[in-house]
């Protein structure tokens, strides 16, 4: 068991607003998610000594502008009133959001700084994503991109494939989770689907865009950022909101291949490598959550994760998400906000907040009564995945 179980906290939560295009620049959005993390937290700007994101840039070739494509570190220090000397910050490039809360986590226990402050900013640029100009394909994408498959959908289809065709899911097995995160998206003010219902038929007349799978297996694009407090549990008791205790965490890097895309057995066997840390760093396991925050940049992936975290055996997950088991009022409600094809894709961010809001009572309609332990689980499942178990008591080790 971790020794750094239940000695640090969330302590604050802030959200910007979540539109498909901003008429603000995304600096600012950050600026206004981060100060309203602050204030949910009741901690004013000028005792943060810490800072760390992700400030990575989802759509290549499309800039890397501070203040408009990513919000780094140095923006924040030059536009957010902070303590006289930061005494510590981390700007992550890998493993999604949770890793620099992790690495923040860290930064609290050693003693570097007393407040930290965590975001992801997120910039949704005009166009596709695809549409950036390129005269060669370098490596590995010479043998897939001149061919028309460039895109991580494409792969993560493959996958999909695959495991239709060794466990007998069909298309319309999805619809039940994707249609589940939308009603819970439906209850969800912040949600940039917050108005707009969909039906099971919705979902099966949806186009292809990567055979069998279709527009609603993909996440929402948005324009904004959610941000977090983080501090000592000590500090945390004296401040304005309950906090959500740190209990432990879990990341994984990619294994060595051959090819960019990965086999199904390897995409279950690194999801099974996370869970692993995660459960044993907490103590806890998946019978002892009331609730999963599970990444859904497209909606397999978090079908694998229920796999890979034991909430379900192999193969059986088109099966453990029917008859309204994952809903609110279910044996395991799983994405409870809306995730990332509802709320909007924030990298992780929006699943942590969740988590969050969960056990410290404040999830409004969404709440799990009694929920008092809630797992956080980001990215894909080979693919720089990190996650958290957040819990309402401190469980010190």
């Amino acid at each position: 068991m971790w020794t750094g179980r239940g000695k640090t906290a969330i302590a604050g939560v802030g959200y910007s607003a979540l539109t498909r295009h901003s008429q603000k620049p995304l600096g600012l959005l950050a600026i206004d998610a981060c100060r309203a993390a602050l204030a949910d937290a009741g901690v004013r700007s000028e005792q943060v000594d810490g800072l760390a994101t992700y400030p990575e840039m989802p759509a290549q070739g499309a800039g890397s502008r501070d203040g408009e494509d990513i919000v780094s570190v140095m923006y924040l220090v030059n536009h957010l009133p902070l303590a006289p000397d930061i005494q510590w910050y981390a700007q992550i490039e890998t493993g999604m959001i949770a890793s620099p809360v992790i690495e923040s986590v860290h930064a609290l226990l050693a003693g570097a700084c007393d407040y930290v402050l965590v975001w992801r900013a997120l910039h949704q640029p005009r166009g596709r994503y695809g549409a950036w100009s390129s005269t060669r394909a370098a490596g590995e994408t010479q043998f897939m991109a001149p061919y028309g498959c460039s895109s991580i959908f494409q792969w993560h289809a493959m996958q999909w494939q695959r495991y239709m065709h060794t466990y007998g899911a069909r298309r319309e097995h999805l619809a039940a989770f994707v249609t589940n995160s939308r009603r819970n998206a439906n209850l969800n003010p912040r949600a940039f689907f917050y108005t707009t219902p969909m039906t099971h038929e919705d979902y099966l007349a949806s186009r292809w865009i990567a055979e069998p799978l279709c527009l609603f297996d993909c996440d929402i694009p948005v324009e904004g950022c959610v941000a977090l407090v983080l501090t000592t549990a000590e500090r945390a008791r004296d401040l304005r909101n309950p906090p959500a205790y740190i209990a432990g965490y879990g990341q994984n890097t990619s294994p060595r291949r051959t090819l960019f895309h990965y086999a199904l057995d390897d995409y279950m066997a690194c999801g099974s490598s996370l869970a692993k840390k995660l459960w044993a760093s907490s103590g806890l396991g998946p019978q002892d959550m009331d609730a999963a925050q599970l990444y859904d940049g497209f909606s397999p992936s978090t079908l694998y994760w229920l796999e890979a975290a034991g909430f379900c055996k192999e193969g059986e997950a088109y099966q453990f998400i029917q008859d309204g088991r994952i809903a609110l009022a279910g044996e395991l409600p799983v994405n409870t906000f809306g995730g990332s094809l509802s709320e909007g894709r924030l990298h992780g961010m929006g699943h942590i907040a969740e988590a969050v809001f969960q056990v410290t009572g404040r999830a409004e309609q969404r709440q799990i009564p009694g929920a008092s332990a809630v797992c956080a689980i980001d990215g894909s499942p080979m693919l720089r995945g990190s996650g958290v178990v957040v819990t309402k008591e401190a469980y010190a080790s």
